[in-house]
């Protein structure tokens, strides 16, 4: 069974990140859109080699394809929804769906510290972990192990996206009990 995320009920007053779903490619003129609207935006991009045949180039993507997060009042969404390239903000039950603040700024601080990030697949169940050292000290995530490498999935549950930090095993704590392969000690 999925877990499907709540929705978290807010005064119309206090700005919530919300999730805008874009037509496809459209998530960077959108995200400018809302900033020249005075709306707070964030676009979370990786840069990757894109090969033509000429040449290479490095090139920024979306990590969350056809999403853009914007802070904004609930009364004040009609301005994030007249925005062209904006197909909807993502509700349950008909009722927008406000992002937690934690997981915008999981993502964001992840993409400060200039980790190497890859988009991963939406985790529901799995090992839920705390980095208890490095830069990433605090960070809370779902981890999975890669032949002999540990990453450390952090996910917006709004819109089942996640990316994907690899780390050390020693620098992980479980935050519920774990499996034999994680055992920290």
């Amino acid at each position: 069974m999925i877990n499907q995320p709540r929705s978290i009920s807010s005064s119309s007053d206090e700005p919530r990140w919300y999730a805008a779903y874009t037509y496809p490619r459209h998530e960077r003129v959108v995200a400018e859109q809302i900033e020249s609207r005075g709306v707070e935006s964030f676009l979370p991009t990786s840069t990757v080699a894109s090969r033509w045949k000429d040449r290479t180039a490095r090139i920024q993507v979306p990590l969350f394809p056809s999403y853009v997060f914007a802070k904004v009042e609930l009364a004040r969404r009609v301005a994030v929804l007249s925005i062209p390239g904006v197909v909807r903000i993502l509700s349950a039950n008909g009722a927008p769906l406000a992002i937690p603040d934690c997981e915008i700024d999981a993502v964001r601080r992840c993409l400060g510290e200039g980790a190497k990030l890859e988009s991963h697949s939406f985790l529901v169940s799995g090992t839920r972990v705390r980095v208890r050292s490095g830069p990433f000290y605090g960070l809370e995530g779902i981890v999975t192990q890669d032949d002999e490498k540990y990453k450390v999935v952090v996910s917006i549950t709004a819109i089942h996206q996640s990316i994907a930090l690899e780390l050390d095993r020693e620098c992980l704590e479980p935050l519920l009990p774990a499996p034999s392969m994680l055992s920290v000690a």
